[in-house]
């Protein structure tokens, strides 16, 4: 298995740089992939060719460092993985797991009929999420609103798209989410969802060009003064949608040339008397593809 991440070391240049994560160690790779987006971009077409070309530059790497001296939490002093997105958007995918129908429906005061009729229709839910430059990365803060009193992470599986919509990896991701304020007014989707801190990517890109979703569980872990106060997992193959019909759709009308991030859904979500506190930390790890772990603050 090859990740592709994005780190920093302080004994480099200062700047994010590109790497290969395998065998527990990363390759600096940055002199011939300068930025995601560079390599996202040349990729296209030619998807199974590229990523062989990046595995190739392992023996050709400047530095190299074992993934084991990296910081769990972002700082300036030690080596640390990064968000591994850079010029990208991230969007996201809704009602596309029967919980996840189920769970709208339940925190919407209107009876949630519209997430009824989204969950069986031809076209998916699919919505802006953030700017890649803003996705919070591995051991990084996430954020729950002030103004929300019913506060959920959303754990799941992000699928990485080239500008030419083909699929070439796949990313642990947690799309944050303020559910009182969703289930007010459906309307409000954007101020649930986007805001300072409200979406997480990591460790890195599981290259992987494969149009199937990989057989695989979500799991989320909440922790609370150390203890764990809410673990639920998902199996991919609970999914109603095809990974080529998201790109599709996300990718009708619209273009990104530095290639996107869409978060597919969830099919976990905690009860409907729990909410985060500042201070919990979250867990979201997926089978074969990472773990991503965050400390949750108010914004």
């Amino acid at each position: 298995m090859t990740t592709l991440v994005r780190f920093f070391h302080p004994q480099l240049d200062g700047q994010a740089r590109i790497g290969l994560l395998t065998n527990d160690t990363v390759y600096d790779i940055s002199r011939a992939v300068p930025s995601i987006s560079a390599w996202l971009r040349q990729s296209s077409g030619r998807v199974s060719e590229a990523i062989a070309e990046l595995e190739a530059l392992v023996d050709q790497a400047e530095h190299s460092f074992p993934v084991a001296d990296f910081a769990l939490e972002p700082r300036s002093d030690v080596p640390c993985l990064l968000s591994p997105v850079d010029e990208q958007e991230v969007w996201a995918a809704g009602v596309t797991y029967e919980r996840s129908r189920e769970a709208r429906q339940e925190e919407s005061k209107d009876g949630g009929d519209v997430y009824a009729r989204v969950y069986d229709a031809e076209r998916p839910e699919i919505f802006f999420k953030a700017q890649g430059w803003r996705a919070v990365g591995p051991g990084g803060e996430v954020g729950i609103r002030s103004d929300a009193s019913w506060s959920v992470p959303e754990p799941e599986l992000g699928v990485v798209y080239n500008p030419d919509l083909e699929p070439v990896g796949f990313v642990p991701g947690n799309d944050m989410s303020s559910r009182d304020i969703e289930g007010e007014n459906p309307l409000y989707l954007p101020q649930a969802k986007v805001y300072t801190a409200s979406c997480a990517l990591g460790p890195g890109i599981v290259l992987n060009p494969t149009s199937d979703w990989p057989q695989a569980t979500i799991r989320v872990k909440i922790e609370r003064d150390g203890k764990s106060v809410f673990d639920g997992d998902v199996h991919t193959s609970k999914i109603k949608r095809r990974i080529d019909e998201l790109g599709q759709y996300l990718g009708h009308s619209y273009s990104f040339p530095d290639g996107v991030v869409l978060l597919t859904g969830t099919g976990t979500v905690p009860p409907a008397d729990f909410t985060l506190a500042a201070g919990d930390v979250v867990t979201v790890s997926i089978e074969g593809i990472g773990e991503l772990k965050n400390r949750v603050k108010v914004v």
